[in-house]
């Protein structure tokens, strides 16, 4: 019986897909700085002469920039070993905190799990994986006081299919977002 991988993170479910076995890392450092310190530059200076509901309908709307990495780590079935794979992305991960645009940020990983098996089994499945990530990246020279392992189980599916295994994901976000 061929035993799955779960991939955790989707914003590159396809090309992790692909690349399953493999060691080439999914992202670059560079793509992760650029990731959090894209600033919010506030809306676009412009000057409307009319009514405030004919405005509103030039004004547009600014893209929402997320705050959240997802991390592309592979586990095997009911593991919180990691992959190659999975070592190969927390490399470039763990080179962009040591740079000098995040070096002095902190960082929470979260772990979360699709809705396959009990609460209590997810939420400590979640918590094994993110703290693996989390010391994984401590063994590559980012300072433990900037990372802290957060698991949430299966309570924040990324799918309206609860059970999907993109909802099989650690991500990584600011502190205090």
């Amino acid at each position: 019986m061929f035993r799955s991988k779960l991939i955790l993170g989707v914003s590159a479910c396809l090309l992790a897909t692909a690349a399953w076995g493999q060691s080439k890392p999914a992202y670059t450092a560079a793509d992760i700085e650029r990731h959090f310190s894209a600033k919010d530059l506030g809306a676009a200076r412009s000057l409307c002469i009319g009514v405030e509901s004919e405005c509103a309908k030039t004004a547009g709307s600014r893209p929402k920039i997320s705050s959240g990495f997802d991390l592309i780590v592979n586990f095997d079935y009911n593991s919180d070993t990691l992959t190659e794979g999975a070592k190969a992305n927390l490399d470039e991960f763990a080179k962009a905190l040591r740079g000098a645009s995040l070096d002095h940020s902190s960082f929470m990983v979260e772990g979360h799990t699709d809705a396959k098996g009990g609460e209590g089994f997810n939420m400590e499945l979640s918590a094994r994986r993110a703290q693996a990530v989390v010391h994984y990246l401590e063994e590559r020279g980012v300072e433990a006081s900037r990372l802290q392992a957060k698991a949430f189980g299966k309570s924040r599916p990324r799918t309206k299919d609860p059970s999907a295994p993109e909802n099989r994901r650690v991500e990584a976000r600011l502190q205090g977002e």
